[in-house]
């Protein structure tokens, strides 16, 4: 059997090298647990890190992508129109479900990567991409957490009738969530998990419901009523339009994270079930969610999120019932980023890494507190919500969740071929080969055009006065 056969290698954990299974079946089929070592090793630590059942990481996954970003889904249908706004959502599903399966897949054939770093360094087979990794994958997940600060403070505005400044209620936001991310390991948040994506699901269809029985939505003048077209309405402009695809492929660009989701799965060959529950769930709710908003909102009355969109008292009430998400979204990237951080400070033996010692939690409070001073710093210098779901989805979005996964497909095709590699392959692996190329191509078209839009955009946002300063007291409220 030539090694390229196998559908991934497995790992002998006492003599640290990759062989196929000996019975011929791939790893997906084996009997003996790669990572069964790693779990043992762990047995007398106080943090047991590879601990995560699937039915936990699906927990964690789910409160990822129920998020507050859903209710902007209703403002990209409202300037894309119904029918390519389905389209692009269903289409966008597909294709991060698809590069998630290469992930987890490139993973199993790699299991010492244990992060998305580590990742990009042997992608691209050079130490300066492990840094350039590192820098994308801190905003990245910096920048998630300001969004949650950033809308933490719009929530106590609405619901305070802004009661102090703007300023204050940020820092709240901020020092809470510190707190909250305190817990070491990514097992210790699934009932924080679970509770977050049941009030947010709970809050999605108070606000629908809500949407279709108030007399009309918000600010609602009798001489403009309710309008809704199933295309881009007219006059609509390109900056407009790549800004709504952009909030949506944001929300559902999530890869950073999958790495160490499956570094902390007892077995990792069981994320597809993760993967493929999570995919299902979100075309159903986010395609719904839209449609449902545009219709009962309308082009004129469509905010982002949609909660500003509602009348009293509904608007504070389903805006409440999200705030366990504005929560633990930013919790979770932030417990991801000072994760992988803590463990580049300390190796992977150190006691303070695996036993409660001083030193140990003084560097993980330390790491945690950064993270949210940074958050805290762009959520002010960045205060609107759909702009900086733009500029997170494609300053970032762009390579970890496209160009990455396309190059991770090659690599593995190349992999014990030569050069003739592409030759050797079936009509079949031809075909994906393409597919991926086209995915590289998409992540470059989103880099590229997609920064220059969401810049005109916030621009545009300043100097038509539509948003407020930076570091200010404003009301944010809805």
């Amino acid at each position: 059997m030539n090694s390229h056969d196998t559908e991934f290698l497995e790992k002998d954990p006492n003599i640290g090298s990759y062989s196929p299974p000996t019975d011929g079946s791939s790893l997906e089929a084996s009997d003996r647990p790669l990572w069964d070592h790693e779990v043992k090793q762990e047995e007398e630590n106080d943090f047991k890190y590879r601990s995560c059942s699937w039915q936990k990481t699906a927990s964690l996954l789910f409160a990822e992508y129920i998020v507050l970003a859903i209710m902007s889904f209703p403002w990209s249908y409202s300037v894309l129109g119904l029918v390519p706004g389905i389209i692009i959502t269903v289409g966008m599903a597909l294709m991060v479900y698809y590069t998630g399966l290469t992930l987890m897949e490139y993973v199993l054939r790699n299991p010492d990567l244990k992060d998305i770093c580590e990742i990009g360094q042997h992608l691209f087979g050079s130490r300066v991409a492990w840094w350039l990794t590192l820098c994308g994958f801190l905003l990245n997940n910096t920048f998630i957490q300001g969004l949650h600060v950033l809308v933490g403070a719009e929530w106590l505005n609405t619901i305070s009738n802004h009661a102090t400044c703007t300023i204050v209620w940020a820092v709240i936001i901020a020092v809470v969530s510190a707190v909250l991310t305190l817990p070491r390991t990514l097992s210790g948040f699934t009932y924080f998990a679970i509770f977050s994506a049941l009030t947010m699901f709970a809050s999605v269809i108070m606000t629908m419901a809500f949407a279709g029985t108030q007399a009309h939505p918000d600010k609602y003048i009798d001489s403009q009523p309710v309008t809704w077209s199933c295309w881009p309405k007219k006059g609509t402009t390109y900056v407009e339009g790549m800004t709504a695809f952009l909030n949506i492929a944001f929300t559902f660009i999530g890869q950073v994270c999958y790495p160490s989701f499956m570094a902390e799965m007892k077995d990792p060959r069981e994320f597809k079930k993760v993967l493929t529950a999570v995919t299902v769930c979100e075309i159903l709710l986010y395609t719904i969610t839209g449609c449902i908003m545009y219709v009962y909102i309308g082009n004129e009355y469509m905010t982002a999120p949609a909660y500003g969109s509602l009348t009293e008292p509904y608007k504070k009430i389903a805006f409440t019932f999200c705030v366990p998400t504005i929560l633990f979204a930013g919790v979770l990237y932030s417990a991801v980023t000072s994760r992988m951080v803590f463990d580049k400070i300390f190796d992977k033996d150190s006691v303070h890494r695996t036993h409660n010692t001083v030193k140990g939690w003084a560097t993980w409070i330390g790491v945690i507190s950064t993270t949210w001073v940074i958050a805290f710093i762009i959520a002010e210098v960045i205060p609107f919500f759909s702009s900086l779901l733009s500029l997170m989805s494609s300053m970032f979005g762009a390579w970890f969740g496209f160009i990455f996964w396309g190059v991770a497909y090659l690599r593995m095709k190349k992999e014990g071929r030569g050069k003739e590699w592409f030759k050797i392959l079936s009509p079949w692996e031809k075909f994906k080969v393409c597919i991926n190329v086209c995915l590289i191509g998409i992540g470059l078209y989103i880099f590229g055009p997609g920064i220059y839009v969401t810049i005109q955009g916030i621009i545009d946002s300043y100097a038509a006065g539509t948003v407020g300063g930076v570091f200010t007291c404003a009301d944010t409220g809805l």
